[in-house]
């Protein structure tokens, strides 16, 4: 057997994974063929649709392989993909990955990374049916994800109308603030230290998908728009703005972010970041942003994660998002998230 077809083998033992064939050769679910084959083949109920989306995961772009653990490598490239289901609403079922390695990423960092990628596929409850393999000078990810929704449910950005609220879950920066701890050194060999160090750095780390939060909202029509905040609230709340027409007024008391412990609380200082700043620009929470219109919103007390979610703004007509300061000046909030092709 050729070391390819061994290394797709040590894949699919390790991940969840699903060739199709169930008892008697019949399929399982909506898969007629997984793993295993040329392609995967999809045959949905007439009541229900696929939503499809990929992202890639770079290394030296999206994480650093001597400083990120190898598991956080493996859980955060799917999940990543995956909150992009959540986004629109649909349950997550199938991903195809593609994976290309340097020959001395294929040992122990390997076993990390499956470790890492079988622990999200079970908590997402997402299954692998396929993919590629190459070798590569560095790492480089890439996944394709499938999700199912009732015929539509799928929310959209394009939905938000004059208005309507303007919703976040969880709380912004986390991820922000765990991505500059980690490249200030606090990660030890790609090791985390203390428990407060953990808890600090897992939403960068192992961030939480709001699938059931996302499932729920579609099922019940509570969205105009909604779409997760992969780079930033101001660079994604001006994109869910763009694309339904509108603008925003939010405002920076109401916006919810990193709150340290009394023990820490010079971190913040030490690395001079601002809570406000973070949560207006950081990427990779994998949050919700989404608007409600007013006759919906007393339905979301029924909402998972009710708790962690905070009206931050509402939408107006202009075709900006305007901040409002705790001084009560209003300001337009230039988009400051990650964007791959903006010129430094």
């Amino acid at each position: 057997m050729d070391a390819e077809t061994k290394l797709i083998q040590r894949i699919a033992r390790a991940i969840p994974s699903e060739s199709g064939a169930g008892k008697g050769g019949r399929p399982t679910g909506g898969l007629r063929l997984g793993i295993g084959n040329d392609g995967a083949v999809l045959a949905p109920s007439g009541r229900t649709e696929w939503v499809l989306s990929c992202d890639a995961f770079l290394e030296g772009v999206h994480f650093l392989a001597d400083r990120h653990p190898a598991d956080s490598v493996g859980f955060k490239s799917l999940a990543r993909a995956t909150s992009d289901l959540a986004a629109m609403g649909a349950a997550p079922r199938y991903f195809l990955l593609t994976m290309a390695l340097p020959l001395r990423r294929t040992g122990e960092w390997l076993d990390g990374f499956l470790q890492g990628m079988a622990r999200a596929s079970r908590q997402l409850g997402i299954r692998l049916i396929g993919g590629d393999t190459k070798r590569h000078a560095s790492v480089a990810i890439s996944i394709t994800v499938l999700g199912e929704i009732a015929r539509g449910r799928a929310v959209t950005r394009a939905g938000a109308r004059l208005g309507d609220i303007v919703y976040v879950s969880g709380k912004l920066g986390c991820a922000e603030l765990g991505l500059r701890m980690v490249k200030s050194g606090v990660l030890k060999r790609g090791k985390p230290g203390a428990g407060s160090e953990i808890s600090l750095l897992k939403q960068h780390l192992y961030p939480r998908i709001r699938m059931k939060l996302g499932a729920w909202l579609a099922a019940h029509r509570i969205p105009s728009a909604m779409m997760d905040i992969s780079d930033g609230l101001s660079t994604d709340l001006g994109r869910l703005c763009a694309a339904s027409g509108v603008g925003a007024r939010i405002w920076a008391e109401r916006i919810p972010r990193v709150k340290l412990p009394e023990a820490q609380a010079g971190l913040l200082e030490r690395l001079k970041l601002d809570p406000l700043q973070l949560a207006l620009h950081g990427g990779d929470d994998y949050e919700l942003v989404f608007t409600v219109p007013r006759r919906k919103v007393k339905q979301l007390r029924n909402a998972p994660d009710f708790a962690d979610l905070t009206a931050i703004g509402e939408i107006e007509r202009d075709n900006q998002v305007t901040l409002v300061g705790a001084n009560g000046r209003a300001t337009r909030l230039v988009s400051g998230g990650w964007d791959p092709f903006r010129k430094k």
